[in-house]
């Protein structure tokens, strides 16, 4: 494990380096899948349904970041691997949907969560959801209350993990009849794909900008 992803600084480096131009599209292009066809840099259309995602990094010996495994039975992205998020309410920001959606699926208030600043948005041309990630520390581990309704399983993924170039695979999907590879990570045998790892892979070029390891 590199001594990086276990210095107290890290969230300070990430500040100063989210005041700069984001990576962007260079960074999610290398997770798109083979059905993309650059369709997820775009701008979103008008009618694109506005969604918010929080990339909480805590520490516990490392840093680390929870992803959640969606249950089987639910609307959209079953048995997917997420960042905890969803739709945006009329009456509030990205980020107060984003840190909502932290409590309501896994019981971590606002109150908890120091937020850094706006990582680059996403659409998502297949579901229609322009999506606004935000990045956050939780200064400890957080008392994990888990809703059993939007979370199967919870996954707390050390960034050694995502840094190590092992973590990287590409996998196999079918949808809609239609079967196509997608770059993804993988860990403790999940693979993390599609706009999931489009932002993770925005993280990982963050963590290397300011000092981590390719």
């Amino acid at each position: 494990m590199s001594a990086f992803v276990g210095e107290p600084d890290l969230p300070h480096r990430l500040v100063a380096r989210l005041r700069e131009p984001l990576p962007g599209w260079r960074a999610h292009a290398l997770f798109q899948s083979e059905l993309g066809y650059g369709r997820y840099f775009g701008p979103a259309p008008a009618k694109a349904r506005p969604a918010a995602v929080l990339v909480l990094l805590y520490f516990d010996r490392e840093w680390k970041l929870p992803l959640t495994l969606r249950p089987h039975d639910i609307a959209v992205h079953a048995n997917q691997v997420s960042l905890p998020g969803g739709t945006i309410d009329s009456a509030e920001t990205s980020e107060h949907a984003a840190l909502r959606e932290l409590d309501e699926e896994l019981g971590v208030p606002a109150n908890e969560v120091t937020v850094l600043g706006e990582m680059s948005p996403l659409f998502l041309f297949r579901t229609n959801f322009a999506i606004q990630p935000w990045l956050a520390i939780a200064e400890n581990k957080p008392a994990w209350r888990i809703n059993p309704l939007e979370v199967a399983t919870l996954l707390e993924v050390p960034l050694s993990a995502l840094l190590d170039p092992a973590s990287r695979i590409v996998c196999h999907r079918e949808q809609f009849g239609v079967r196509f590879q997608a770059p993804a990570f993988t860990f403790d045998g999940h693979e993390i794909w599609g706009a999931t790892s489009m932002i993770l892979g925005e993280l990982v070029q963050l963590l290397s900008d300011v000092g981590g390891p390719r």
